[in-house]
This record gives C-alpha cells, structure tokens and sequence, in this order.
C-alpha cells in the first residue's frame, strides 16, 4: 500500500544493538502489505531488507549512491541480495539521501549516526512523515533532544516515537491514510 524507507547506520554499536529491531521492521512491513525502500547499504537498512524479503515482503528497492552495479559493488562495497530491484542514482550519498526520502510515503529510522541525521532533516524539510523506532541507541535515542533544541519545526512537521515495530507502522499507516483520504484508491490499486 505505502512505501516505506527503512533509515539507520551502516556501521557501528547502533547495527549490533539493532539488528534483530531492523530485521523486525522488515518483517512487519511485509505482513501489513507495504513496499520496503532503503539506501540500499550494509547495517540496519540491509537487516531491514533481509527481514523484509524473510516474510515474504514483495516489494524492495534500495537506492544506491552508485551510478551502475559494478561501482555500487566495488566502489562502494554494498550488497545486492534482498532487493528486487536497486536503483543506480549516480548522486553520491548526499543526493541518494534525498531522492530516497522524497520517494518515500514515510521513514521509519533505527539507531544512526551521521547519515540518519541527515535523512531525518531531509524528512523535515519534506514534510514526509517520520517515526523512530527505539532501542538500538544512536540518533534515534538522541533525536527528541536535537528537535527540542532545533524549535519551532514545521507545523506539518509529524514525528511519532514506538519501541514496537508493528505499533509504529500502525501510526505511521494511520497519519498516511488520514493525509491521503480523498485519494486513498490510489494507494489500493
């Protein structure tokens, strides 16, 4: 029905603190029907597809900062399973983040670090919704203090917090359906 963009580190504490909570938000994504996009990396964004694709997910498609398969691999050392389909943007990491949050219905982020910042700022710009799913530590456990600090945000601005993975697809579903009423069919078809 939604796409969902499945955000959070690469590396680091955060991935070893979050997998089993990437792989969850994968798998709950493909029960509740929904399309899986990530940035096509290592870390939690990859748990996320690998749980996605272990459910039976149908849809996933990670956009990759590299400008063909090969650079993607070798250039850039990320993966290719679990994905049905990736596209090759060419933008680098700055401008994949972009094209990623603003194809995206709503972003869910795991832990983080720099890069998580980055998509979540992204997020508000945009004004696409965004939940953070608790647990894995990093930017995820820090960001209620960044938005404190960053005041006023958008009025459209809408940020939900859960430590359940299902929970937070229930909101994040619930906000879009409420935005989307009129054109709800679209969603369906």
């Amino acid at each position: 029905m939604y796409q969902f963009c499945v955000s959070g580190a690469a590396r680091g504490e955060t991935v070893e603190e979050g997998q089993e909570l990437a792989k969850k938000i994968g798998q709950a994504l493909a029960k509740a029907g929904h399309s899986l996009l990530t940035g096509a990396t290592i870390g939690l964004p990859n748990y996320a597809a690998i749980g996605y694709k272990e459910a039976g997910g149908v849809m996933s498609v990670g956009i990759s900062p590299a400008s063909s398969k090969v650079e993607h691999v070798l250039k850039y050392c990320l993966p290719t399973e679990h994905y049905d389909t990736i596209i090759y943007s060419g933008l680098h990491y700055v401008g994949r983040d972009s094209l990623l949050i603003t194809s995206s219905d709503a972003v869910i982020s795991i832990g983080g670090r720099i890069g998580t910042l980055h998509e979540f700022t992204i997020s508000m710009e945009s004004d696409t919704p965004i939940g953070f799913l608790h647990g894995a530590g990093g930017i995820g456990d820090e960001v209620k203090n960044l938005i404190a600090l960053a005041k006023p945000l958008r009025r459209s601005a809408f940020i939900t917090f859960n430590d359940s993975p299902e929970t937070l697809i229930k909101v994040l579903s619930e906000h879009l359906d409420k935005i989307h009423s009129e054109n709800l069919n679209i969603y369906n078809s």
